[in-house]
């Protein structure tokens, strides 16, 4: 059956890298030789060694988990590398007989659904039968910033006056006064001398300070309907082996606990569930009987010019996790994000289209990823 391939343009930031059917990468390998020259047995050998260190620079760019399931099927890969290496190309060749080393720098077209597979295959829910495997959930929402509120910094300032003086006064008066008597004549005399002094003085002291209260920005999400994303996470987790659905199809089986709407609220408002809802969604996972709990949020930024091909260019940072309810106490068994991966297109619409599409298909194959790392099924 021929399964029809549709090129799209896509850009990744940070760790994420591009997962289709046919994938690219590069390898470098060195081998030494006692030869006067590299024979073909050599270049060979060093050609083998090349494409196999590009496979291992592909998977060490998918992160961690990829890389560790790299090792479960790695003989599988040398043993049958036709079935994984599509094409390679040999960028560059050098012959050094003075150290007797034969370097090759090649490019390989991996087969990335038969990778997919070999490390489905090796894994935990890969070995067991589908009656065996565990249920798994999911929701990924896409949202978008529809408020942000920013609050000036409250300052308040205090100021204390305190007022110290110091007066005195002295006062002083000195007279005299006399009497002549002549005849029938009587004549007085005085006289007064008065002083006074006044003397003031006065100190203030002022002391101020206070204090500056700032709110951290308060932001509210839209959430954006992501048509046919929620089959790109379905495909994903079912290729990895899981029994997969929907959180809209597990809702009407959990006794009126897990509800969809109520987790949508939450992350309008916020980055994470609230305590009650998220008691709830363990409570009606239990009750329809489903393990594994997959939540998801992508948050779309500002349109932007891709510099290169001067296309449309969308952001997304997604965050990831997926939730074992089956113990006594939920846990976290799985983490991805925050990680950015931006798609481009001639508008808006399809470049937000594409990011959405790489950060889900990114996250869910991470997710599977660390679920098969642990041996989980």
């Amino acid at each position: 059956m021929q399964i029809a391939k549709i090129a799209l343009t896509l850009i990744i930031f940070s760790a994420g890298i591009a997962h289709a059917d046919v994938v690219s990468s590069k390898g470098k390998a060195s081998v030494t030789y006692s030869d006067t020259q590299a024979t073909p047995e050599t270049k060979t050998k060093a050609l083998q060694a090349a494409q196999m260190n590009a496979i291992d620079f592909y998977y060490a760019e998918a992160g961690d988990a990829e890389v560790e399931n790299l090792d479960a099927i790695r003989e599988k890969i040398r043993s049958d590398p036709d079935r994984f290496i599509l094409d390679t190309t040999v960028l560059n060749e050098l012959d050094d007989p003075a150290s007797h080393k034969y370097t090759v720098t090649v490019r390989v077209s991996l087969n990335g659904s038969n990778l997919r597979l070999a490390l489905r295959s090796a894994s935990a829910v890969g070995t067991t039968t589908t009656g065996e495997r565990s249920q798994l959930a999911f929701i990924f929402l896409s949202r978008q910033v529809d408020t942000n509120t920013t609050f000036d910094a409250r300052v308040t300032k205090r100021a204390v006056v305190s007022d110290q003086g110091d007066a005195s006064k002295a006062t002083q008066q000195a007279g005299t006064e006399g009497e002549v008597i002549k005849k029938s004549q009587v004549s007085t005399n005085a006289s007064m001398k008065a002083t006074e002094s006044h003397d003031t003085e006065q100190t203030a002291t002022i002391e101020s300070g206070g204090a500056s209260l700032v709110r951290s920005n308060a932001t509210t999400w839209k959430l954006i309907p992501s048509q046919g994303l929620g089959d790109v996470v379905t495909q994903i987790f079912k290729t990895s082996g899981y029994r997969v659905a929907e959180a809209q199809f597990v809702e009407p089986l959990s006794g009126g606990k897990l509800k969809v709407a109520a987790i949508e609220g939450d992350y309008e408002s916020g980055n994470d569930l609230r305590s009650a809802t998220l008691q709830n969604v363990v409570e009606g996972l239990r009750t329809a009987d489903v393990r594994y709990f997959a939540l998801a949020t992508l948050d779309v930024g500002q349109v932007g010019v891709d510099p290169t091909t001067g296309l449309k260019r969308m952001v997304v940072t997604v965050n990831a996790k997926v939730l074992d309810v089956g113990q006594r106490i939920p846990e976290s068994v799985a983490v991805a994000g925050p990680t950015q991966y931006a798609g481009v297109g001639p508008t808006e619409d399809e470049a937000r289209t594409n990011a959405l599409k790489l950060a889900a298909q990114s996250a869910a194959r991470e997710l599977t990823s660390q679920l098969a790392n642990a041996g989980l099924r």
